[in-house]
């Protein structure tokens, strides 16, 4: 002990602390390899493990993916993948689904048209869901119609359930789309729903088939049952021997009226991502279904419909006041209609 102790001058004593043994350091710095080693594994092999999981992970994250991943960066907001709370989506799970609405008026080809979709083994448009009042009564109601379609929670004979690649539905701008159109914008950019505005070119054919349709919901021609669309050359020409008759005196305020309407959609709707098709363009160029697929991003098929067109031939076949419509429309604008057939 008296070794430990050393007197440097009268006034300091210092105190040595007791030499540690050899075998206690060793064991210390023995412990403290091993945790570090065993950090280090842990470290290692959570790299490696999400190196492995990253392709999974992305598939089911929407709004992220990774650097490395081939998908177009700018169609992200417009993937989706629905979690139905009615089925379940069993191997599809993992498909990603476009969402999209046919934005039309009434008479335009839309039903046409929505066949021709509902032709490809990955679509499901589910038909015009807000002709009735109650499911558009007030933007609250549209959105939960919405929600409940994309969600793939809204079954009709269109539904193609589990495997569905893009769901949608038909839209006429007066069934509520027009008055909330700045709700249903927002809602439309939010959920990276699809808008496809169909329109018809000659409006003067559009006219006679709104009015001899509303003609048929009363007369049905067709063995007493109405039909407003037909799948039969037959059933075609009954429903064509109906010919109106077209008030003259306000068919070009009419007209432009129409045109106003639609031009005001598209303008509503043009910060959304959108296309715009005319009837006249797809019947005359079915290529042009091609550009419609792509525009969904859909794998190519060939579109088919069994409708067939009930008013074909020259228009004054199938208007009563021909002479009248005629020399109204002859020299202004709109006379191209009298003329134009597909």
């Amino acid at each position: 002990m008296a070794d430990d102790i050393c007197f440097f001058n009268k006034e300091v004593l210092i105190i040595k602390p007791p030499k540690k043994s050899p075998l206690v350091s060793r064991m210390v710095v023995l412990v403290f390899s091993m945790v570090c080693g065993v950090y280090i594994c842990s470290i290692c092999l959570k790299q490696v493990n999400t190196h492995t999981n990253s392709k999974l992970l992305d598939l089911n994250v929407v709004d992220r993916s990774s650097p490395n991943c081939s998908t177009d960066q700018s169609v992200i907001p417009f993937l989706h993948y629905p979690k139905p709370k009615t089925f379940g989506r069993a191997e599809c799970a993992r498909n990603a689904v476009r969402f999209f609405a046919i934005l039309s008026m009434q008479r335009s080809g839309s039903g046409w048209f929505e066949t021709l979709l509902n032709s490809h083994i990955n679509v499901s448009s589910n038909g015009e869901i807000f002709s009735l009042m109650e499911r558009r009564k007030n933007i609250s109601s549209i959105v939960n119609v919405m929600d409940k379609v994309y969600n793939l929670d809204w079954f009709s004979s269109a539904s193609k359930n589990e495997c569905s690649a893009a769901v949608g539905f038909k839209w006429m701008l007066n069934q509520g789309l027009m008055q909330h159109h700045e709700e249903i914008v927002e809602y439309f950019n939010r959920r990276g729903v699809s808008a496809i505005f169909l329109f018809r070119r000659n409006l003067l054919r559009r006219m006679i088939s709104v009015l001899a349709n509303s003609y048929d919901r009363y007369a049905r021609l067709l063995n007493g049952t109405h039909k407003s669309h037909v799948h039969s050359k037959e059933e075609a020409k009954t429903l064509s021997k109906y010919k109106p008759i077209i008030n003259a005196t306000s068919l070009i305020t009419d007209l432009k009226q129409i045109e106003v309407e639609a031009a005001r959609a598209i303008e509503y709707f043009n910060s959304t991502r959108h296309i715009v098709l005319f009837y006249e363009d797809l019947i005359k160029n079915r290529s042009k279904l091609v550009d419609v697929q792509d525009f969904l991003r859909l794998p190519q098929m060939d579109l088919t419909s069994r409708q067939v067109k009930i008013h074909q031939g020259p228009l004054l076949e199938h208007i009563k006041n021909w002479e009248d419509v005629n020399r109204t429309l002859s020299g202004t604008d709109y006379e191209i209609f009298l003329r134009s057939d597909y």
